[in-house]
């Protein structure tokens, strides 16, 4: 006796056989050969009938009438004249259906359809109906594609369907697929043929289970007549467009629906040959060369332009950042690929009547269309406004402050341009350059302009000041070397000035030992972000590092260069910089204020980031491009996601050979412009040295504000993670009675290839 193993796998084995079946049995009762395979498949162990021919007769004769009101006996006379005599059993066709071993009695094919599509009247007419009989589509890709193509069979609207497809379905596509756990394994082309069988058998459909290949896309196109419409729905980014080039070759339409935001392309090839392929999306790459593309980088610059990446919904964008992540593939909902089955279906039926010539993409999206109101009184997080820092105003503040020095007659106004020109070299955070000089009698005059700061620096302007700080120790160095002596009367009381006004210089002649080598340094220091080697930084640099701060000024600098530590700074810093773009204004900052996405909006503005510094890979470009959107940023935050972002950062902060910490004693104004004319010295030297140089200003701003009870300007979950963030990293890097003002790594990398831009000197520079 066979055990149960044996048994299920010889049911596996009868299964299988039919795997590849999708082709129904038409038999006619009124040939004898028919009669005989009818009586060996009603042998068939478990073979189950239906027939429902009287009722289907029924139907017949009332919608060939139907102005008549008829009772039942009425219709079961018409039906017996409509036999004529002949047996029941006989009329029509019977269908088998090998797969599910069903064997159907349905009318002949003319009444059939004539009884199946009377109610598409008048919404399609019979002449319509018809015509459409006579049509050929083809579909490519069966996710979405399933659902156009059953969609279409429903409403009978092709004569002939082509499907290529060379996956199987898998347990992971039903939750957009319409189709059974049994069907697992099965090939989605027979899934899809059996189903549209099961509708209307009387529909031809040719299946191409290979999928489409050069050897086979003339063939899916034209053998047996040319398409009249085809709809790309496959994930092959080098199908997509060589279809497209053939179709254009041959001209045929060409429908797309994407799944999201119910976006649908539509390429009119049959009515202009030489309409741009993908609407010229894709114009500016070699497309020779899709069939060639093998990884993700490669794939990038023509998957973007045909998604749409400023288009795309904030939950796809949000997700498609997850990719690899947390999420192993490209979303789609089930709703979604019904919705764009039925699109694409009433899209491709016009265009085969000749109801519809546009080209183009469009969009029906759901969550604009079907949303709730929005709240008009709703306010974004407030921001301060600074009033423009103008010359009069500079002029009435220098006005105030007394005059401490007698003018050294060996100055004017061309050196002064000289040392500003110097000063303006130094760092800023994010290149905002927070910087303004007014050159009066003799002194420099240096103002916080707040509108180029933003709110980057809420905390006593620590960032700000850092940078200030960072614009006077290059002053200081230029004079230097010019045989000047500098005199920095920090942050002078003139009243209602307020802390716009960060420090007056005073000039004398310098001694003769005064000049300093790291002068030589100003025009080469710059933020490195390539990745670095690890390699150990030697003990005399370190010592160098450390003999630039002066003692007096109370500012400590220690470098980490213990691996663990770093490992454990790169996720502290990494997840720092991630939790900043969470925040509404953080992200409007980076994303807005920040970053220059083109060479020719870097040029223009002369600040900011250019992206060519960044030198990202172009997948990680792709994730910034995606997180412009502050819709994707607040679902990433409120799923607790975004570990590619964090990535992006931990990357380069685990390449370091050490993370250096700047601490004050307190945050204050003072203290960080001395921090920042430190952090310069330290920067500079290390320049000398042949060190790449990075800062990373999210964890220390963010820190401050957790410090000095500000952060209740982040979301509660935010504020809650970077207070856990700040007790890890004071952790890490042993804090005492101290605060965290400046972090950077240090790292032995290829040069940076791009330096950001400056301000001209007339943005910056004004004479009294």
């Amino acid at each position: 006796m066979a055990t149960t193993e044996q048994l299920l796998a010889d049911g596996v084995i009868k299964t299988s056989a039919l795997m590849d079946t999708y082709t129904p049995v038409f038999l006619d009762l009124l040939y004898t050969e028919d009669c005989d395979a009818i009586n060996r498949i009603l042998s068939t162990p478990g073979v189950r009938v239906f027939d429902t021919l009287r009722s289907q007769l029924k139907e017949l004769v009332k919608t060939s009438n139907p102005a008549q009101v008829f009772t039942n006996q009425m219709l079961e006379e018409e039906v017996t004249k409509h036999l004529s005599g002949m047996p029941e059993f006989e009329y029509g066709t019977w269908v088998y259906y090998p797969w599910s071993n069903k064997l159907v009695h349905i009318l002949s094919e003319n009444e059939f359809v004539m009884l199946r599509t009377n109610r598409n009247k008048y919404k399609i007419t019979d002449i319509e109906q018809e015509l459409l009989s006579t049509r050929k589509v083809g579909v490519i890709g069966l996710s979405v594609g399933q659902s156009v193509s059953l969609t279409m069979a429903i409403e009978r609207t092709f004569g002939e369907l082509r499907i290529a497809d060379f996956d199987e379905l898998e347990i992971t596509n039903l939750n957009r697929l319409r189709s059974g756990i049994h069907n697992m394994g099965l090939k989605k082309t027979v899934m899809v043929a059996r189903e549209i069988a099961e509708i209307d058998p009387y529909l031809k459909v040719t299946c191409f289970h290979e999928g489409i290949t050069d050897d086979n896309m003339e063939q899916f196109l034209l053998e047996n007549g040319k398409l009249d419409v085809l709809i790309d729905e496959c994930d092959s980014v080098d199908i997509k467009i060589n279809c497209r080039i053939a179709a254009r070759r041959h001209g045929i339409p060409v429908i797309m629906e994407a799944s999201d935001r119910a976006t649908i392309d539509i390429e009119r090839y049959d009515l202009d040959p030489e309409y741009p392929i993908l609407h010229g999306k894709v114009k500016h790459l070699d497309l020779s060369k899709a069939k060639h593309l093998k990884t993700n980088e490669e794939k990038l610059p023509f998957i973007l332009p045909i998604v749409g990446i400023d288009t795309m919904s904030a939950r796809l964008k949000a997700s498609s950042i997850e990719v690899g992540q947390t999420i192993s593939g490209w979303p789609q909902l089930a709703s979604a690929v019904v919705m764009g089955g039925g699109i694409t279906a009433d899209v491709c039926r016009r265009i085969l009547l000749n109801q519809l010539h546009v080209s183009g993409r469009y969009f029906i999206d759901l969550d604009e269309l079907i949303a709730d109101p929005v709240d008009d009184q709703q306010a974004e997080t407030p921001t301060e406004i600074s009033e423009p820092l103008t010359l009069q105003r500079m002029q009435a503040y220098a006005a105030k402050v007394p005059v401490k020095l007698p003018p050294l007659e060996a100055m004017d106004s061309s050196i002064a341009r000289i040392l500003v020109a110097a000063a303006s070299l130094a760092p800023s955070t994010g290149n905002n350059q927070p910087w303004k000089w007014l050159y009066d009698q003799g002194r420099l005059f240096l103002f916080h302009c707040k509108v180029r700061s933003g709110t980057t620096s809420k905390v006593h302007d620590i960032s700000a000041y850092l940078s200030l700080g960072a614009a006077m120790e290059n002053l200081s160095l230029r004079a230097a070397q010019m045989g000047l002596s500098c005199t920095f009367d920090y942050l002078p009381d003139v009243g209602d000035a307020g802390d716009e006004l960060a420090a007056v210089i005073s000039f004398g002649i310098a001694d003769e030992d005064a000049h300093d080598e790291l002068v030589q340094y100003l025009e080469t220091r710059c933020t490195n972000r390539n990745p670095g080697n690890k390699q150990v930084i030697p003990t005399t640099i370190v010592a160098a590092l450390n003999a630039t701060i002066s003692p007096e000024d109370r500012i400590s600098f220690r470098m980490i260069t213990d691996r663990e530590q770093i490992s454990r700074l790169a996720a502290i810093i990494s997840k720092a910089e991630k939790l900043r773009i969470f925040i509404e204004q953080g992200h409007k900052e980076f994303f807005e204020t920040e970053l220059r996405w083109t060479t020719e909006s870097a040029e223009q503005t002369r600040d900011g980031i250019d992206m060519r510094t960044i030198d990202l890979s172009l997948k990680d470009i792709t994730g910034l491009q995606l997180m412009k959107d502050p819709r994707a940023a607040r679902l990433l935050s409120e799923w607790n996601a975004g570990k590619a972002i964090e990535k992006m950062s931990n990357d380069g902060v685990a390449t370091a050979s050490g993370i250096g910490i700047l601490t004050v004693p307190a945050l204050s104004a003072r203290y960080s412009l001395s921090a920042g004319r430190a952090m310069e010295r330290v920067w500079l030297a290390a320049t000398k040295s042949g060190l790449a140089v990075q800062p990373y200003y999210a964890p220390v701003h963010h820190f401050a504000l957790i410090r000095n009870n500000m952060g209740h300007t982040m979301p509660p979950a935010i504020r809650a993670q970077f207070e856990v963030l700040y007790d890890e990293f004071a952790s890490v890097v042993h804090l005492m009675a101290e605060e965290p003002i400046f972090v950077f790594r240090f790292c032995y990398a290829d040069p940076a290839r791009i330096r950001t831009f400056r301000l001209d000197m007339d943005d910056i520079f004004s004479e009294g």
